[in-house]
């Protein structure tokens, strides 16, 4: 595996070597020492696994206590996943990137804790598989509204379709209104 660090140096994009022949291909998603290697850990404890159609946007979601840590994945089809830094102390404080991941690309996407996570599906269907460093704990998720004014995220819209967004996710609150990390 190939591990690029993004312009929020914590935040790393995971391609993989992928082996092929005729009957199809292998690659590994997940190797403990290769990781650990990269900072990234701890010790994953939660699998999780989601299907969305097109113009569905899930996010800007974390947890102020019990802070997960996520390998994002793409099963089928395509998503623009992004992520904001809201670590007080961090140098990239209120900064995000926004990453396209796809199944044909197999790539993955590591968030660690410390940061708000959502993402766009683009393809008529999408499925998502990651990793947790922390068990979901609902009593402490948190949102941030994916459209927010201050950081002005440049989400790829399809035009002529408003995103299909939750209810609870409706109700997220301002970047500047968030419970941040220390």
């Amino acid at each position: 595996m190939e591990f690029s660090r993004t312009k929020i140096n914590d935040v790393i994009i995971i391609i993989p070597k992928v082996f092929g022949d005729n009957r199809g291909y292998f690659l590994e998603t997940f190797r403990e020492d290769d990781f650990i290697q990269q900072g990234i850990g701890p010790k994953f404890v939660q699998d999780n696994h989601s299907g969305s159609q097109q113009s569905v946007l899930r996010g800007l979601h974390y947890q102020i206590k019990q802070a997960q840590g996520k390998l994002i994945r793409v099963l089928a089809g395509e998503i623009y996943d992004v992520v904001v830094d809201i670590r007080k102390s961090s140098r990239t404080f209120g900064q995000w990137i926004g990453v396209s991941l796809t199944s044909e690309s197999k790539q993955q996407l590591w968030v660690p804790p410390g940061f708000a996570h959502g993402f766009f599906v683009m393809s008529e269907w999408a499925e998502i598989a990651y990793k947790a460093t922390d068990y979901y704990a609902p009593q402490y998720e948190r949102t941030i509204l994916w459209n927010d004014l201050d950081l002005n995220i440049s989400w790829p819209l399809i035009p002529g379709q408003d995103p299909i967004i939750s209810a609870k996710d409706e109700k997220g609150i301002t970047f500047r209104n968030a419970e941040y990390y220390l």
